[in-house]
């Protein structure tokens, strides 16, 4: 059917300005060049959009033919260089949408050719999906896990890394067991076979799924979530106590209620004009006093040491948060028990979600230039396709 294109010629058409700011042009007939070629069965005009012109949407007419080979008495459909089977738009037009709508909203694309929105999409989609079946089959020993918040409502999205190549490896709705499952069953059992670790925070369905999937593979516990949960439960509920038990004296319960960031910073980034009042507040309180250092001593835990060593300091920390007489520090140092051995994998595996959670500053601005999207796969789409990981 390819050599049926030798024999034609294209002769220039008629061009037009219509209604509303719409460029149309009318291709002529196309002729053979010699009569011993195919004859022409019948011919059919097709409408399709190109690329615009001077900012006006430009509409092309091109006539197509069916040719009958007089051989063999089959028809065969032209073919078009530029422009695909069945398609509205050519080639050109296709390639332009599909650069464009991975840097800005499909809206904008959509002002900016003529072009209806449900078209846009379907080009970019097919797009993502060309640029996702074109790269390799990835073979991880090492993930990352987290979650992002999807919709208002306290609705998550879990997105999987690989910590390697920080490739975007799923993204699924939910972070329940059952939501985190299928990605398990994409990533089969040979591939499961080969992770060694895996970094999240304190996610209980995270690690049971990691743990069935990959019996082999450490969990690894994130320092910052393990911190930032100790911030909300301890140092947050001690500081509204003390508070509390300030209501008599008010220019001291002033202090300690309006003291929530200065507690939550750490030392070093203190500011040096606000030391002297992190000294006073932490002098004159003795049980902000302690949980400020217990914070300091359980960041100690992530640090290099030997396993004897570590084992000792985390022992030395679960006897003072019990004996401290502060009862969300001993609640805390309760609930963290069953989880140490997340902790002490850090000494093997110095692994963080500190790539993902950069990941996931990235994909709400997405969120937020799209002004959110419709359905979920095709957003979890783009998402993988952002991140494709290093070459």
């Amino acid at each position: 059917m390819g050599r049926f294109c030798r024999h034609f010629v294209h002769r220039a058409g008629s061009i037009g300005i219509h209604p509303p700011g719409t460029l149309s042009i009318r291709a002529a007939h196309l002729r053979p060049l010699c009569k011993r070629g195919p004859q022409v069965h019948d011919v059919c005009w097709r409408t399709v959009h190109d690329l615009p012109i001077v900012g006006r949407s430009l509409v092309l007419s091109v006539a197509v033919y069916r040719l009958r080979c007089d051989g063999c008495g089959r028809t065969a459909g032209q073919r078009v260089s530029w422009l695909d089977s069945y398609s509205r738009v050519t080639r050109r037009l296709a390639a332009f949408v599909a650069l464009w709508s991975e840097r800005m909203p499909i809206s904008h694309v959509c002002q900016l050719t003529g072009l209806h929105w449900s078209t846009v999409r379907h080009i970019h989609q097919l797009a993502l999906q060309r640029k996702l079946a074109a790269l390799p089959e990835a073979q991880p020993t090492r993930l990352v896990m987290d979650e992002f918040a999807l919709f208002k409502g306290h609705r998550y999205a879990t997105v999987v890394l690989d910590a390697d190549s920080r490739q975007v490896l799923w993204v699924g709705e939910g972070r329940s067991r059952e939501a985190v499952r299928p990605f398990f069953k994409w990533l089969g059992s040979e591939r499961c076979a080969r992770i060694e670790a895996v970094a999240m925070d304190m996610n209980t369905a995270f690690d049971l799924e990691v743990r069935q999937h990959c019996p082999q593979a450490r969990v690894v516990y994130d320092l910052f979530h393990v911190i930032a949960k100790y911030g909300r439960e301890v140092i947050d509920r001690v500081r509204v106590d003390e508070a509390n038990r300030l209501r008599e004296d008010r220019p001291q319960r002033q202090v300690v209620k309006r003291a929530r960031w200065l507690l939550l910073r750490n030392r070093q980034n203190v500011p040096l004009a606000q030391q002297g009042r992190m000294d006073e507040l932490l002098a004159a309180n003795q049980a902000l006093m302690t949980v400020y250092v217990m914070k300091a001593a359980l960041k100690e835990l992530w640090q290099p040491s030997g396993a004897w060593q570590w084992l000792g300091a985390w022992r030395n920390w679960l006897r003072m948060a019990r004996e401290s007489g502060i009862e969300p520090l001993r609640k805390f140092a309760n609930k963290l028990q069953p989880y140490w051995r997340g902790i002490a994998s850090r000494l093997r595996w110095p692994m963080h979600t500190g790539q993902l959670e950069g990941i996931n500053n990235r994909i709400k601005v997405m969120k937020r230039m799209a002004y959110g999207y419709r359905d979920s796969s095709f957003f979890f789409l783009k998402i993988k396709a952002a991140f494709p990981g290093n070459p």
